[in-house]
């Protein structure tokens, strides 16, 4: 018992940063499954954390209706941003999020009113584990649920092909803007998760080093399935901690090395479900060969049956 709970002080931390960076992946991965590769999920966390930190601290609600507040204001804000940006090519949409990223960071630091300005803000809330796993697990329920409905086919369409899906009746603009609220609504989640486990948050919470975190999940984990990112996050997460507890040297080369192994091995992430069944099909294939020729030798006017009988 003593072991068991000395394993859990140990490591519960990293648990919660676990479950934490795969709402961050899932709302990566919302617009990425739409041919979009956008960091805007950053802002949107900002914007869900600093308003939980105020609707908990300021204003006294309790945990889960700031949460619900963080959530509808990311996506408020990814109706904004994704009017404008979806007008913009996949690269400059790129570039353009990162811009939104340094300017949201110099926003947060001179509205010292709403974010603390540099000195940052305390949350006065601390999240659990279970109260994260809960909000994960409704969120993995949603994604789970749109991959098998209309708009998983479409948006997995739009990615392959837009072109070819609009001659097909799918409104590639109008996924692609589902997707961006999706996008904003888990990244607001995201972010008030980040404000209660910290229990605090500064300019520096929301910044390029969450836009790498999320992206590495998502792709070392797998962008074609909900998933993926999920799986990605927690091995991203645990493997600081691995490796300080082995080869401290290493923790920093280890992330990259990882990412780049996967890139080359296993270009579409851990979780591949199309890559399953594609060896599914292979051995079915080689299975019904070999009954095929089995049936062939077996066949009375085959030769092989002809010197049997002789």
């Amino acid at each position: 018992m003593e072991a068991l709970l000395d394993f859990w002080y140990a490591y519960s931390a990293t648990l919660a940063f676990g479950l934490v960076n795969s709402l961050f992946a899932l709302s990566m991965y919302s617009v990425l499954s739409a041919g979009i590769l956008s960091f805007t999920t950053v802002v949107f966390a900002a914007v869900g954390g600093f308003a939980a930190a105020q609707m908990m601290g300021t204003f006294g609600l309790p945990l889960w209706l700031a949460v619900v507040i963080a959530g509808l204001l990311g996506g408020l804000a990814s109706a904004i941003i994704a009017a404008l940006f979806l007008k913009l090519e996949t690269h400059w949409m790129a570039l353009a999020s990162l811009a939104l990223i340094l300017i949201s960071r110099v926003v947060v630091l001179n509205t010292p009113s709403l974010t603390g300005g540099v000195m940052g803000m305390v949350v006065p809330v601390r999240a659990s584990v279970l109260e994260l796993a809960v909000l994960l697990a409704i969120v993995s329920l949603v994604f789970f649920r749109l991959h098998k409905s209309w708009y998983g086919l479409a948006i997995r369409a739009v990615r392959e092909d837009a072109a070819a899906a609009s001659t097909m009746g799918v409104s590639a603009r109008q996924i692609q803007m589902i997707a961006f609220l999706i996008s904003g609504v888990v990244g607001g989640l995201a972010g008030a998760a980040m404000a209660t486990t910290l229990q605090y948050i500064s300019a520096d919470t929301f910044y390029l080093g969450v836009a790498f975190t999320m992206i590495a999940s998502t792709v070392l984990g797998g962008s074609f399935f909900w998933f993926g990112p999920i799986v990605g996050a927690f091995v991203f997460t645990a493997l600081p901690t691995i490796t300080q507890a082995v080869l401290p040297e290493i923790q920093d080369i280890a992330k990259g090395v990882v990412l780049l192994v996967i890139m080359i091995y296993l270009p579409r992430g851990l979780i591949d479900p199309r890559a399953r069944g594609l060896r599914k099909a292979a051995r079915q294939r080689q299975q019904s060969a070999l009954n095929g020729s089995d049936a062939v030798e077996a066949r009375p006017g085959s030769s092989t049956a002809g010197h049997a009988h002789d």
